[in-house]
């Protein structure tokens, strides 16, 4: 540099590089400049899509996985009221018990396509 024009000094077999840090800055700067500008040309081909905020909101609803819960919720719901119900007959009879037993295994099910639903989509990922 004590000659007056730009140039770098290191060593090139162990890919180093001597550069002042304002430079460095100076250029990551403008690589995301760059980097924007291109997204934008990018977003400005591409039409627009108006149904979009739509799949963006189902994208969020299936990511959040708001029905398998509140299915699950109302399951959790619906067996405690059976169960008081079941505890609180004089003499339950045959049909009484068979239909506890239907909403208790009812309830196996239930939760095991809750549970492998996210194993699915975790594996349907990566």
């Amino acid at each position: 540099m004590s000659n007056g024009h730009e140039s770098f000094h290191g060593d090139m077999s162990r890919n180093e590089v001597e550069l002042d840090l304002n430079k460095f800055m100076a250029m990551v700067q403008e690589i995301g400049e760059l980097k924007a500008k291109i997204m934008e040309m990018e977003m400005a081909l591409e039409p627009e899509n108006p149904w979009q905020k739509y799949i963006w909101f189902s994208n969020m609803v299936d990511a959040w996985r708001i029905f398998p819960r509140a299915f699950l919720s109302v399951y959790m719901f619906l067996l405690y009221y059976c169960t008081i119900w079941f505890m609180e007959l004089p003499e339950p009879t045959l049909e009484q018990s068979g239909l506890v037993s239907i909403i208790v295994g009812a309830g196996a099910a239930w939760f095991g396509l809750y549970a492998g639903t996210a194993k699915d989509k975790i594996n349907s990922k990566g």
